[in-house]
């Protein structure tokens, strides 16, 4: 069974910094391009980040050079570091491991205030 945990998110101001973890099984972690969504309050669920085995990565346009996403092979995990956060940030982040169905994580909360 594929099982993504996920840890870190808060609370942070404007302009602070946040470090988002996603913790994989090592057969999906190794095979798969992994990545995060988010999705806001009343807003469909929005792409974050993706990064692909070989360490090959792609941003959206909201989040492109403030944040950034990395592979860590010694934990089976992928990173998402969050700088420069705007109150528009705010929502939950999902995890998601691109298998042939997508698997997703539980989610965990982001809070920017102004």
């Amino acid at each position: 069974q594929v099982q993504l945990v996920e840890s870190g998110g808060g609370s942070v101001q404007a302009g602070g910094s946040l470090s988002l973890s996603c913790a994989a099984s090592k057969n999906i972690f190794s095979r798969y391009a992994m990545g995060w969504y988010r999705q806001a309050p009343g807003k469909q669920r929005e792409f974050v980040a993706t990064i692909a085995i070989g360490g090959e990565t792609q941003y959206g346009d909201s989040v492109w050079g403030r944040f950034t996403i990395s592979r860590d092979k010694t934990k089976n995990a992928v990173n998402l570091q969050m700088d420069s956060l705007k109150p528009e940030d705010t929502a939950v982040y999902y995890c998601v491991a691109l298998t042939d169905i997508n698997v997703w994580g539980q989610g965990t909360q982001v809070t920017v205030s102004a």
